[in-house]
């Protein structure tokens, strides 16, 4: 018999050190990611939002907004990390039903994990793969007549941006992606590469009112940035690092929902909610900068005036300093609310 018939298993890989007590790389978060509690804890407490989690804004709110009751039907036409969804099925069970929607092929999957193992199952929960201007679309397949309450959250989900390889954060070294969908569409490098100066002009000026769009537009138009970084120093050299820093949310904001084609997405959604939602259904809307609030605002004015709807918010509803304090991106959103005629 060989000598290395008598040999020991070898070794099983050692794990990752956790980075010190406050890792700033997000792969290194191994302890948030496994949801050790203690972790999760600190890290809530300190308001911060734990790696690979994402915590839903104005939950409240949001209930008493939708007004979800046993036995009604409701649809989250942006599903996310499933919080909202949550929320909103402790409510209408038993009896009730809901369809997620979200159009990020990574993260669908997750959720409805989460979800299932906390004991919502079909016909109670359903999820499809959609982007939220398919609703329509959906909800006829699914042999649906209408629902009794929309809800769709306007923001990128946490997992989104604080995960470097999605390319959503200028703070985070990655690849320059930024699509919801990794599976199709352009990434914004192949945008900026290919796109005019006008067209990059209009962009930045539509998507975010940056105020130096065109200075900005003949800097980036046509420049191959393979990584956030590279797009982070070429905006800091165009404009220096003080500028810069107020200029890089608005900039990346503006590509990412050019890349996305968000404004288009919530116009079909605005267009559609009269045939989706019921006689005296509700729907709420959280946004978070000005383009979205406005297209939102001018959608359930007009449904208004036209008898489309018998109520609507005459102001938005914002989270609470509380909210804000333990949720910092919870600062910027907006929560308006229609009511079906």
């Amino acid at each position: 018999m060989s000598d290395s018939a008598d040999a020991p298993p070898p070794r099983p890989p050692r794990r990752k050190r956790y980075g010190g007590k406050n890792p700033q790389r997000y792969d290194e978060k191994y302890k948030e990611h496994r949801g050790d509690a203690e972790t999760l804890a600190k890290v809530v407490a300190s308001g911060k939002t734990a790696a690979g989690t994402h915590r839903p804004i104005m939950v409240e709110e949001i209930l008493r907004t939708l007004k979800p009751q046993n036995g009604q039907s409701a649809l989250d036409a942006t599903l996310g990390f499933g919080g909202h969804t949550e929320a909103l099925l402790g409510r209408l069970l038993p009896g009730g039903r809901l369809v997620g929607l979200d159009a990020d092929a990574r993260q669908l999957p997750l959720t409805v994990d989460r979800l299932r193992l906390a004991g919502f199952t079909e016909p109670a929960f359903q999820a499809v793969r959609s982007n939220f201007a398919g609703a329509p679309k959906v909800l006829a397949t699914l042999g649906w007549e209408g629902v009794d309450m929309v809800l769709a959250d306007l923001g990128v989900s946490s997992m989104q941006i604080d995960n470097p390889a999605r390319g959503f954060s200028y703070k985070h070294d990655g690849p320059l992606d930024m699509r919801m969908n990794p599976e199709r569409g352009q990434t914004a490098g192949q945008l900026l590469k290919s796109v005019s100066v006008r067209k990059l002009a209009q962009i930045l000026e539509e998507n975010a009112d940056e105020p130096n769009a065109d200075r900005l537009a003949e800097g980036l138009a046509g420049g191959e940035y393979l990584s956030t970084s590279a797009l982070k120093h070429r905006v800091v050299h165009l404009l220096g690092s003080e500028p810069a820093e107020a200029a890089l949310p608005r900039v990346f904001q503006a590509l990412r929902i050019a890349v996305n084609e968000e404004f288009t997405a919530l116009e079909t959604l605005l267009r559609a909610l009269p045939e989706i939602l019921r006689p005296k259904g509700r729907v709420a809307i959280l946004t978070f900068h000005s383009g979205e609030d406005r297209r939102v605002k001018k959608a359930f004015q007009a449904g208004l005036a036209a008898g489309v709807y018998n109520a609507v918010a005459t102001d938005v509803t914002r989270a609470s300093a509380a909210e804000i304090f333990h949720n910092p991106r919870a600062s910027s959103a907006k929560l308006r609310w229609a009511v079906r005629r």
